[in-house]
């Protein structure tokens, strides 16, 4: 009985995945219309600073002053960008008839089932590329620049004053090579670069023991919404200078709010095209005409950006002429995988 009720099961997700992809009906080819989703990009710049082993002995040596004692990461944003992305609309799913009297040799159907073009190249949509850090350099290690005397001493207290007597000597010596009055001087413009490189390395890592090392790391995190309905200001998520990207009902975050405005607008229709008879029941060659709309995105009460666009379900679904489809003529139409909308039609006569 339990392999049974497993068998059972295994069976059930099978169907269910085969239908999500492509569904064969009796009657035809099911498919799924798209809704508009959007996709916010955050771009964030992480900081993370990391106090020096010396930073208690900074104003003392190197007159540095308001040097942090303690570790600490902040956060900002650099940039956020809005891409459309189509999703199956669970509510507009029609069955595309393929009897013998419709001339139809292709169709394409994505993987959420949602009808691309027929007797046609589908288009493409190029999805965003995810965020990839460019590799950093390594962080140079200033142990590895103590001389012996530095290693040798007994206490932190004269490892800074020792390191700090290190870094006055190499700024002397890049002066005097910079000067032209260095003892040894180098024999052209390469050398001298190579030397001032060289010491400038030095310099920077004995200098991460006193003000510590600053790291600074870009990411990215998205955030989805669908819009739906015309809404002012509602809050799309938060932000926190400590935390980055927080929970919707995270106080300590500054709140990121989205207002969606309803254009009333769609684009046109070539005539001739729609079907102007009553159609079937969750049947025939359907489509969207998308319906523009004003997206802005506002930092707490400070417009932050706005966008106009096309979304499916702003708009309303109309039926193709059957007629287009008929032995006389072979229709290619390709669909826009956002919106829906005709993308591309091209009718040609069938000669017999």
């Amino acid at each position: 009985m339990k392999n049974l009720i497993i068998a059972s099961l295994l069976l059930i997700s099978c169907v269910q995945a085969a239908f999500a992809q492509k569904t064969k009906i009796a009657e035809g080819t099911g498919y799924y219309l798209p809704r508009t989703e959007l996709l916010f990009t955050v771009k964030i710049e992480k900081t993370s600073y990391t106090p020096g082993e010396f930073a208690a002995y900074a104003e003392k040596y190197m007159k540095l002053s308001d040097v942090q004692m303690e570790p600490s990461v902040a956060y900002r944003i650099v940039d956020i960008n809005l891409t459309s992305l189509g999703e199956r609309d669970t509510s507009k799913f029609y069955v595309l008839p393929t009897a013998s009297k419709y001339n139809i040799n292709t169709i394409d159907i994505d993987d959420n089932g949602v009808l691309l073009a027929i007797n046609a190249e589908p288009k493409k949509i190029s999805t965003p590329t995810p965020f990839v850090p460019s590799p950093k350099p390594k962080a140079p290690n200033p142990h590895d620049y103590m001389n012996e005397d530095i290693l040798a001493a007994g206490s932190p207290a004269k490892m800074a004053e020792l390191c700090a007597i290190e870094i006055y000597d190499i700024r002397d010596s890049k002066s005097m090579l910079s000067k032209g009055q260095a003892d040894f001087m180098p024999k052209d413009g390469e050398q001298l670069r190579i030397m001032l490189n060289n010491l400038g390395m030095q310099e920077e890592a004995l200098m991460q023991l006193f003000d510590g090392v600053t790291v600074k790391d870009t990411m990215e995190a998205t955030v989805k919404f669908i819009p739906t309905k015309e809404v002012d200001k509602q809050l799309l998520f938060r932000f926190s200078k400590w935390m980055g990207i927080t929970d919707a009902d995270d106080l300590g975050g500054n709140p990121y709010y989205v207002s969606v405005e309803d254009m009333h607008a769609m684009p046109s229709v070539q005539e001739g095209l729609l079907n102007r008879k009553k159609a079937k029941d969750n049947g025939g060659f359907y489509f969207n005409i998308p319906g523009k709309i004003k997206v802005t995105l506002y930092d707490g009460g400070k417009q932050q950006s706005a966008y106009e666009l096309y979304a499916a379900q702003f708009g309303k679904t109309e039926a193709l002429d059957e007629g287009l489809f008929g032995k006389k003529l072979f229709t290619s139409i390709v669909l826009n995988p956002v919106t829906g909308t005709l993308e591309n039609i091209q009718m040609e006569d069938v000669k017999r």
